[in-house]
């Protein structure tokens, strides 16, 4: 079983490169200048899916964790703030790179029995829970929701199952230091939840204790 990580140099996606490198074969990507381990690659450029893809060729992977991301709006104001090129970075990470990674790989996910895919997205991403604010990141967290079912729908057929998580507000550099959960904590739960993952549960919204997450 191999597993490949998007954003692993940092936060929950290094704590999950960690463990699983301790289980077998794990790959972690990330932008150019973060943890030696990780294979370079920016989601918000094609070029560097397909660079990725030609790399990988003919290597099954049996779980790919789309975890990359950014959170560009915060402190952002109403009336004069949310400028577009946070838009553009917004969902050109959180959105577009999920896609193309997921695009990219589908020869590699095909290749593994059984294989899933693990969308990282938030609970800022229910239409159920809106106090406000945070618009890019809760629209395009919402807009990874929404591909992560769809691409449930499409690829149940085949074989593969997709799941869409929320992994707690974890102490990270994104999360801050006053967060609710640690990363190892966030990083254990979200494991058990891909290791539960399967065609029967496959488009699901779910915390990273298990709990389902309102839409």
């Amino acid at each position: 079983m191999t597993v490949l990580i998007t954003g692993a140099n940092r936060g929950i996606g290094r704590a999950l490169w960690d463990r699983y490198a301790a289980r077998g074969p794990v790959i972690g990507t990330r932008r150019a200048g973060g943890r030696a381990e990780g294979w370079e690659d920016d989601v918000r450029a094609p070029e560097s899916h397909a660079a990725l893809a030609a790399r990988l060729e003919g290597q099954a992977i049996s779980l790919l964790v789309c975890n990359a991301g950014v959170y560009p709006d915060r402190g952002e104001t109403l009336d004069a703030g949310y400028p577009a090129p946070l838009w553009a970075e917004g969902f050109a990470t959180n959105v577009t790179g999920v896609f193309l990674t997921v695009q990219s790989l589908l020869a590699n996910l095909r290749a593994a029995q059984g294989a899933k895919i693990a969308v990282i997205s938030s609970q800022m991403a229910s239409h159920t829970r809106a106090p406000g604010g945070s618009y890019i990141y809760r629209a395009s967290k919402a807009a990874a929701l929404n591909l992560g079912r769809n691409l449930a729908s499409d690829l149940k057929a085949e074989g593969i199952a997709v799941g869409i998580y929320h992994p707690g507000w974890v102490q990270t550099d994104m999360g801050g230091a006053s967060a609710e959960i640690t990363v190892d904590l966030a990083a254990d739960g979200l494991m058990a939840r891909f290791d539960a993952l399967s065609l029967e549960t496959t488009g699901c919204f779910e915390t990273w204790d298990g709990r389902d997450h309102p839409y």
